[in-house]
């Protein structure tokens, strides 16, 4: 069930913006982990354009239910491709662009004291306390079934987890507070400077953990389409991809 307070957000956010005109908005619905670089690039953009960028953030599921609700919005940034072609017959998605891609990993404290491997069957160990995204809300508790169904091991985490987290953010602040010794999460989360002085990612084999791509969907009830495909265009141009660099994520090139 999608989140009746983000909805109610996304509506204040453009009742805030009753002073600019709808050329000047645009707003952003973008999973959280995709935040970080996402507020860097609207506020470039912003400086460029002399425009208004607003972001909505949650977990990617929750977001586009709230759009479908809300029908306000320009940009849609999932944590994964699979939310594209989960909704893509319901019609509210036009173009879209490749701006770079996520990647699972098993996350732990720093320094890794529990010694865990880059390997799925090390989320069993009886020494370890674990915890795992919700596969209803978010990308990374979806694509965190879809690896460990694959490896015949979903239903066994499941029952071993102290907690399943809403989205990325929730997991990282819990094992910051040392709520758990091991995670699923995206592995680009380890790299921010908040958490990276506290959480580490030990890296699993790229054909377990999939490059996922991040697709920055415009919106067929936009009201600012050009802007919106101008915003597309900047976010999958070599800046745009060296913001995503700096912030741990794969680019297009070092995918392909």
């Amino acid at each position: 069930m999608f989140s009746k307070k983000l909805i109610l957000a996304v509506c204040a956010i453009f009742c805030s913006l009753s002073a600019w005109s709808q050329q000047q908005n645009l707003l952003i619905y973008c999973g959280i982990t995709q935040v970080r670089p996402i507020t860097e690039l609207a506020r470039l953009f912003e400086a460029k354009e002399n425009v208004r960028i607003q972001i909505a953030q949650g977990g990617s599921e929750d977001l586009y239910q709230s759009a479908k609700k809300s029908r306000l919005g320009d940009l849609y940034l999932p944590g994964e491709p699979s939310y594209r072609e989960k909704h893509l017959a319901e019609g509210l998605f036009g173009e879209h662009k490749v701006v770079g891609y996520n990647q699972m990993a098993i996350i732990v404290q720093k320094g890794n004291p529990k010694r865990v491997k880059g390997n799925l069957n090390e989320l069993l160990r009886k020494d370890l306390t674990i915890m795992i995204g919700n596969a209803e809300s978010g990308s990374v508790g979806q694509e965190t079934r879809t690896m460990l169904e694959m490896a015949a091991l979903y239903p066994k985490v499941v029952a071993k987890a102290v907690e399943l987290m809403p989205d990325s953010r929730a997991i990282n602040l819990a094992m910051k507070r040392g709520e758990a010794d091991a995670t699923l999460n995206w592995r680009a989360t380890s790299f921010f400077p908040d958490n990276a002085t506290h959480l580490e990612a030990v890296d699993l084999d790229a054909k377990i953990a999939k490059p996922q791509a991040l697709l920055l969907i415009q919106l067929t009830f936009s009201k600012n389409p050009l802007l919106a495909r101008k915003f597309v265009d900047f976010v999958a141009s070599e800046e745009g991809q060296a913001v995503f660099r700096k912030n741990g994520f794969l680019d297009n090139k070092s995918v392909k």
